[in-house]
């Protein structure tokens, strides 16, 4: 029997959510990924292949706020941060 691997496992998880799930221009897809110590959030449009906004937790933004909170906390920043972002791209162009 083979050897559990998270990564492989991640990677299987995310090609199956991935045939089903496609963003658009009108309404893009949110990825999420949590290593152990930080968090990346991306706005991506997959018909064109670009990613329209972006925030993690390294951000310098996130971090001078983040010293001493939790995890759950600094998750919640990230994606207050992600929103803004995506947000005033989408102020800017009309559409994303």
């Amino acid at each position: 029997m083979a050897k559990f691997n998270r990564k492989v496992s991640r990677v299987r998880r995310h090609t199956r959510i991935r045939t089903r799930v496609q963003g658009t221009e009108s309404r893009p897809r949110l990825c999420v990924f949590r290593s152990l110590t930080n968090v990346y959030a991306q706005v991506i449009d997959d018909t064109k292949g670009q990613t329209l906004a972006a925030a993690s937790s390294l951000d310098a933004e996130i971090k001078s706020v983040a010293d001493g909170k939790k995890k759950v906390d600094v998750s919640k920043l990230v994606g207050t941060l992600v929103a803004k972002r995506a947000k005033r791209k989408r102020r800017h162009h009309g559409r994303f």
